[in-house]
Order: structure tokens, then sequence, then C-alpha cells
């Protein structure tokens, strides 16, 4: 897996009160605080409890099932899983594990529902860019014709329970759109299985989850990506998650290098002012759906929302304009000194949980 999503969005200012104005409270006495690098991002965890060998062994076990999903899933790991369905899926059924198969599963459900704009599948575009962004020549259209030949989700078959195949010569999925979510998930469900109910999962800044509330509190402040640096968005977070997406800006050394977030249709590089913020359920789900609804933009990605159970997005341009939709969630601009209710929406067709694979067309 490359992780694109994760490397860039870990150079940006993103979500989260710092994690030393946190742990740096005087009510706040009995943490543990362990970090592990994975995914090509740093994955962090606090945990507050009066145990602290519980959650100092918890926390250990929640970024070791970290380290063990990136190596089922990587793209550059030639002996994971990923890597060797894309080996040998092509035109004929290969078994894989069952975690992978469902969050291939899950990632076709919102492939389906987003028209497409969440690909897993986009690879060998994937592949072209990132070698431009390395400072190589820019792909050709011949280039780009090829590699979107191999792109469709339409080609991924999911043999029930456990089986995949590729009807396509050049297939190959790439989950960094989804994965880390996933990984930030499994990692909250380690923590509670061990007893864990009050820590904040953070994946590179792009993804975080909440587990219960903070200390003091009743639920984790969370800054938001707001490119206009004019008005502060904020969210409260508690079992929950938000996740951050922005189109990679061109660094200097990079001059005019393209971003790193690919639009499935046309094979090139987004081209945004959007940075924009989900709150969902899940981190899996909010991981998606951040990608999925910068590629919509403010109105296709409203629509979607709208068919989506206890989701919130917050798109905000670099003048400050922004795009608000969702179910039950308030974001606060603290740049104008207040909050934003959004209203319950109506007329779901969908639900965010592992659930809703039993909703596929």
């Amino acid at each position: 897996m490359r992780w694109l999503k994760s490397a860039a969005l870990a150079s940006l200012t993103l979500a989260m009160l710092p994690l030393q104005a946190i742990l740096c409270s005087p009510q706040n006495s009995s943490f543990v605080h362990q970090k592990r690098y994975a995914m090509g991002t740093i994955f962090e965890i606090v945990i507050y409890d009066e145990d602290l060998p519980r959650a100092d062994a918890a926390g250990r076990a929640a970024l070791d099932e970290v380290i063990r999903l990136d190596g089922m899933m990587s793209n550059y790991k030639p002996e994971s899983d990923l890597s060797r369905m894309n080996q040998t899926a092509h035109f004929q059924p290969v078994h894989i594990p069952r975690e992978l198969y469902e969050l291939i599963e899950e990632s076709l459900f919102y492939s389906r529902h987003s028209n497409g704009h969440l690909a897993i599948c986009v690879g060998p575009l994937v592949d072209l860019w990132t070698a431009a962004l390395a400072g190589g020549p820019l792909p050709t259209a011949a280039d780009l014709a090829s590699a979107r030949r191999c792109v469709g989700y339409q080609k991924i078959e999911l043999i029930p329970p456990d089986r995949i195949q590729f009807h396509s010569d050049c297939m190959r999925l790439d989950l960094g759109a989804i994965g880390k979510g996933y990984a930030v998930d499994r990692a909250a469900e380690t923590l509670n299985a061990r007893g864990i109910h009050r820590a904040y999962i953070d994946a590179g800044g792009s993804t975080i989850y909440a587990l219960g509330a903070a200390p003091g509190g009743n639920a984790w402040r969370v800054r938001l990506r707001d490119p206009s640096r004019k008005l502060g968005p904020e969210v409260m977070l508690i079992n929950n998650s938000v996740s951050t997406s922005e189109q990679s800006a061109p660094s200097s050394l990079q001059g005019d290098a393209p971003g790193h977030i690919i639009l499935p249709g046309t094979g090139k590089p987004l081209q945004t002012r959007y940075a924009i913020s989900v709150t969902a359920p899940s981190a899996t789900a909010s991981d998606a759906l951040s990608t999925t609804l910068l590629l919509l933009g403010p109105t296709k990605g409203t629509a979607l929302v709208k068919t989506l159970d206890n989701v919130s997005a917050i798109w905000i341009d670099s003048d400050g304009q922004r795009t608000l939709v969702g179910d039950g969630v308030s974001f606060f601009l603290t740049g104008e000194n207040r909050p934003i209710h959004l209203s319950p929406l109506k007329n779901r067709i969908a639900a965010i949980s592992k659930a809703a694979k039993e909703l596929l067309p």
C-alpha cells in the first residue's frame, strides 16, 4: 500500500489539539502516550486509565495490530497478502484473508455509491504520477490511456466467503484511501477489548478516532484543516472519527508537480481549492469518504452525504467559503466564535457500518 494520502497530509498543519497540550494539562496525570511508524505515517495513541500498566500493554497491542495490518495490505512489501493477490488474481479466483476480503467489500460499497470516485484499483495511475512527483516526465496521453484500461471497480469480483478475481490483465488494488482508517478502527477495537474506554488514536493527523471522552470533558476537541486560515473549524468527537483530505500542494522543490489524489475518470490529478473534513461512526468510513467527497466536490458530495447515516462533512476553500452537510454533528468555527449545528437528514438509504454491505445492489 502506497499510503500517498497519509504521507502528503502528514506535512500539513492538521487535525488535532497538539498532543503536548493534551498531555500537559494538570488534571491529566494518568495517561500513556505511544507512537509507531506504519503505512507511511506516524500512528499515535493517547490512553487515559488509572491502571497505567494495563494502558501501556493495551497501547502496544493496538499498535502491534496496526503493524500487522500494514504487513497484510502493503503494496511495497512483496510478501504481503495484497501484493500476492495483485500478482495472482487476474482471471482466476484466489483466496485472501477474510479481513482483506471485507475491507475490499466495504471499499466497493463506496465505489458504487460514488459512481466510481473511490477507486481502489488506481494503482497503475498512481504509479505514473508517483514517478512524476519524484521528478520524472509527466505521463503522456498514451500512458494515461494504457493505465486507465486497468481501472474500474466493476472489474473486481468478490466470491464469498473469501475469494477474489480481477477481470483485467493489468488491475492492481491500492487500499491507501481506506486502509489507514481501517487500521485505526482495529486499534480502537483492541483497546476496547482490553478494557480501555478513553483514548485518542491519530494516524498522521489525517484520520482520528476518539474513544470515549477527553479527561475533564464530554468529548475530544479536534481542530480541522482550514486553507483560508479564517474560520478556525473544530469538531467535538466521542466514539466517532474525523478524516481530512486535501490535494497536496507543490513544494518549492517540486515546482508545478501534480498532486497525489487522482481522478479515476480522467487519470489526472485532481484540481481543487478545497479541504474537506468528514465525521463518521468509524475511521474506515471517514477515511474513505474524505477522499471520495473531495473528488466529488461540494455539490455532488452533498447529495451523497444525504444518503448516509451519521455522516457530516465540511468543505472549506482557500477564500473561506464553506459548504456543510450532515447528520447530528456540530462543527465550530472559532474564527466566527460560534458553532454550526447540522440538523438530522431524512430519507437515508444506507448506514455506515460493515452491515452496509447487505445493501449493495
